[in-house]
């Protein structure tokens, strides 16, 4: 017996569309990048990009858990003296650019790397509820219902 190791004309690519209004943060996240590496299907490949197209709605209404929308900051340095600079959480899916967390929460959860940067490409993260691929036929998955905890009222 041979271990099976997919070619890419073994590859066949879908489509999926999550709707995160009112999923939890980090359990969207891990299932977002478990379905762009493409670990949800049976021929998984590890040196392979055989992952799904992941289109996210709704991405202002996703939900974080405790007081991480206050104490979870991100810092970054500007490079300059006196220049570290913050964001809470909270503050960002406030601000213009909401979509920025569940991007980055994702592209921390897959490797670094070639492999990383070409599966993030992948992944479209939208605030709102429309999007521009309905041509694609993406199907929907319903996070919400795979387990009870993924969701907050």
């Amino acid at each position: 017996m041979t271990t099976f190791s997919a070619k890419p004309s073994d590859i066949k690519k879908g489509w999926t569309l999550i709707d995160a209004d009112g999923l939890v943060l980090g359990r969207l996240a891990a299932l977002i990048a478990t379905r762009l590496r493409g670990k949800h299907k049976p021929a998984y490949t590890p040196h392979m990009d055989d992952g799904d197209h992941i289109v996210v709605i709704n991405a202002a209404k996703v939900r974080l858990t405790g007081n991480k929308g206050q104490q979870s900051i991100n810092y970054w340095y500007s490079g300059f003296p006196g220049g570290l600079k913050e964001h809470s959480k909270g503050a960002i899916l406030a601000g213009k650019h909401p979509e920025r967390v569940i991007l980055k929460a994702v592209e921390r959860m897959v490797p670094r790397g070639p492999m990383g940067r070409k599966v993030m490409g992948h992944l479209r993260v939208y605030p709102g509820p429309d999007h521009p691929h309905e041509a694609q036929k993406p199907v929907t998955l319903d996070v919400g219902a795979l387990n009870r905890k993924n969701k907050r009222a």
